[in-house]
């Protein structure tokens, strides 16, 4: 089967920036994971798409020629076409990792010198996504928040062990301690063995002497929790913020992640692009031909703004870091004023006559 087009599988367009690139991976990659349900193979295709377009030198080559310009077999010849050491020239080295699917020991087996054991995963947590909506200027100078979440939280009687206060836990009976089960597969190729993750202690290798009477021997307990967030300054929509161990507990493991999005809820006047804020100021027709200094409105206050005389409207004026700061510095971007010119559409007869007086005087070079 053809491989899909690396652009489509993280729903970019092929003009798309490094930035977008990157955050629609960040987007698709959590959406798949497999840790929080999602589709192992769509999962490896996110992240295969993601090694290429990132890379300014592949996306260029696979532009070209598309994934025969990367190393990739188009869905045509050999399966193991073009991964290092099984036939093809120049191939990339793959490292598969196949869960707990026991594909992995078949490999081993065939491969690794006939071994059988397999790595164990080590149980955590389900990662948890929640929404967070700033202002404007919360995201220009960052903030503090805080969010409150019902989780699943260690049990408050156990602590998380399963076992009843006073009691401890014992070996698995079913999988002796190993925390996996092994079962034998015949093949064309000859006996194999399979792992999988043991039913009882699920892969931990030790039950409760007794159940606790709280969670039940879950380990856990439903329990809203607040939790504490620093925004930094400089974040934009749709950046995501990822707190290790802030998602939802699990018996006898640590704690999945807490993956907070950020949505920049829309400013009346002003908008951004990247580290620039934009915004727009009308200024009459006598102003406009004039001069004036009129005030701007920014992120820090009112700013008195200087506007020669002879000013077109669509004309762009900059004010030094009064924008937004940089992620990795302490500088900040410039503020950009579009100065829009109002013609009026009300004229007193007075005013008529003197637009009319000036519009008959000999024009000069270089005057309107």
């Amino acid at each position: 089967m053809a491989k899909k087009d690396y652009y489509e599988v993280l729903g970019v367009n092929k003009d798309a920036s490094a930035d977008e690139i990157k955050k629609a991976f960040r987007k698709a990659a959590i959406e798949h994971h497999p840790d929080r349900g999602g589709d192992e193979a769509n999962f490896k295709e996110i992240n295969e798409a993601y090694e290429v377009l990132k890379d300014s030198s592949k996306r260029q080559r696979y532009d070209q020629f598309g994934h025969a310009g990367v190393g990739g077999n188009g869905g045509g010849g050999s399966p193991f076409e073009g991964f290092g050491g099984f036939g093809g020239q120049g191939g990339q080295n793959v490292n598969f990792d196949f869960g707990d699917l026991g594909l992995g020991d078949i490999f081993n087996s065939f491969f690794g010198g006939g071994q059988t054991g397999q790595r164990q995963r080590q149980n955590r947590g389900r990662d948890v996504e929640a929404r967070l909506d700033i202002t404007f200027e919360e995201a220009v100078f960052g903030t503090e928040s805080e969010i409150n979440l019902n989780l699943e939280d260690s049990c408050s009687h156990c602590k998380g062990t399963t076992a009843e206060p006073g009691y401890d836990l014992k070996t698995c009976e079913t999988c002796k301690g190993s925390g996996q089960v092994v079962t034998a597969m015949r093949t064309v190729f000859g006996n194999i063995q399979q792992a999988a993750v043991c039913p009882t202690c699920k892969g931990t290798g030790k039950v409760p002497e007794k159940i606790c009477s709280v969670c039940r021997g879950s380990g856990t307990e439903k329990r809203r929790q607040a939790v504490k967030l620093k925004i930094p300054a400089g974040i934009d929509d749709g950046s995501t913020i990822r707190l290790r161990e802030h998602g939802e507990a699990i018996a006898n493991g640590p704690k999945g992640d807490l993956y907070v999005n950020i949505r920049v809820k829309p400013h009346k006047k002003f908008t951004r692009e990247g580290n620039i804020i934009l915004s727009e100021e009308h200024i009459g027709m006598v102003q406009a031909a004039l001069g004036a200094e009129i005030e701007v409105d920014t992120v820090d206050g009112p700013v008195t703004m200087k506007v020669p005389a002879g000013t077109q409207s669509g004309t762009d004026f900059k004010l030094s870091s009064h924008g937004v700061p940089h992620m990795k510095s302490e500088a900040r971007g410039p503020h950009i004023v579009t100065i829009t010119v109002d013609t009026p559409t009300k004229l007193t007869k007075e005013q008529k006559e003197l637009l009319e007086q000036f519009a008959n005087q000999p024009k000069k070079r270089g005057l309107f």
